[in-house]
């Protein structure tokens, strides 16, 4: 993977960040997520909500049964990064009125094999309504996307306030090491970081280091274009724009992660270090309205679970141990230590409506 990466530095000159992270995660064979090393659970680098049990499924399954109430039974789910299947090996089962089909957005044929593992326990007449797809579909339907942990690991750009301005941070290759250097920002993303810091009480001070995803409203509107009715559901961790910018942040959001340890060199193990950047959420709004949706709902994740009332599954256990097994699950999903504040959840909607309250006791849309 170096290797691939210093031959185009050679060949290019110094790369943006967005291409070494799109190598770095994606080149084929080698990157992290298409080189076939196991990623998820506690035998790989990081464990995401659906593999702490199956609570979160099951708040997502009554999240969906409220919203799509008035859809037909002709309606299609798509899953985009659906990791190790986990999410949606407990979804399915989970909702009232399951869909007629079920896509999954996967392109890495690696986790194609390890998602098809995990869900061969479902039952058949589940099994059969799940399509592998590479790109999103390109005929129309009604139903539901839903994408967690998917938008922390686009590709961003890294930059920082300099002395006559704001730079972009470039990938260099020097005395066999990786490193930065700058250049002035330009073109779409000296475009992109006006909108964004326009938005701001003041401007960054100079030494203020961030990122920001470029091709997010590209991306969103690519998932959800096919989507004629219904909800986009969208959970990954990150901030309002005011507070992912805020001036104590100045170091930006960049974390790697490595057999469950966080640290923020990115130039560390390239292809064997999961990268990611966390979210603008007030940019994914804005990329929503760009496209035609409505920002139905924004709150953490805690709110989310809690107002799906999942909790009372805890009372419902069959035994002390069970109960234990569930409380302990439904706290590392809403505690603030845990996962409760950090991730956040936006419900987005095309030609439907859904009950704010129910969806988001706490509602956070005024933050944004």
């Amino acid at each position: 993977m170096c290797t691939r990466i210093v031959d185009a530095i050679e060949r290019d000159g110094p790369i943006p960040f967005s291409r070494y992270m799109q190598m770095a995660l994606y080149e084929p064979g080698l990157g992290y997520y298409v080189n076939g090393l196991h990623k998820f659970g506690a035998a790989g680098d990081f464990v995401t909500a659906p593999e702490h049990g199956a609570l979160f499924a099951q708040a997502v399954a009554r999240q969906l049964d409220r919203a799509l109430a008035g859809l037909g039974d002709d309606w299609t789910l798509l899953e985009a990064g659906p990791g190790s299947g986990a999410l949606l090996a407990n979804l399915l089962p989970a909702i009232s009125r399951p869909p007629a089909r079920c896509l999954l957005l996967e392109p890495s044929a690696m986790l194609r094999e390890v998602q098809r593992e995990t869900l061969s326990e479902l039952h058949a007449s589940l099994r059969r309504r799940i399509e592998w797809i590479d790109r999103p579909p390109s005929n129309p339907f009604a139903g539901a996307i839903v994408a967690n942990e998917v938008i922390d690991a686009l590709p961003v750009e890294r930059w920082r306030v300099g002395g006559d301005g704001i730079e972009q941070l470039l990938v260099d290759y020097t005395d066999g090491r990786f490193g930065w250097t700058t250049v002035p920002a330009a073109g779409r993303l000296n475009a992109a970081l006006e909108r964004a810091l326009a938005d701001l009480e003041e401007p960054p001070a100079p030494g203020f280091e961030s990122e920001i995803c470029i091709d997010l409203p590209d991306w969103l509107a690519t998932l959800t274009g096919p989507l004629v009715e219904g909800l986009a559901l969208l959970v990954d961790y990150g901030y309002p724009r005011r507070e992912y910018y805020h001036p104590d942040r100045d170091r930006g959001t960049l974390v790697c992660h490595y057999r469950h340890r966080a640290h923020f060199d990115p130039f560390v193990w390239p292809g064997l270090t999961d990268l990611s950047a966390f979210v603008d959420f007030t940019a994914l709004a804005e990329g929503a309205v760009d496209c035609g949706l409505d920002v139905a709902a924004f709150t953490s994740q805690a709110g989310f679970v809690l107002g799906a009332g999942v909790h009372e599954r805890i009372e419902q256990a069959e035994d002390e141990l069970e109960r234990l097994r569930l409380a302990g699950e439904f706290k590392r999903l809403v505690l603030p230590g845990e996962m409760g504040e950090k991730f956040k959840v936006m419900a987005l909607t095309r030609g439907i409506s859904i009950d704010r309250a129910a969806f988001a006791p706490v509602d956070q849309l005024g933050r944004l």
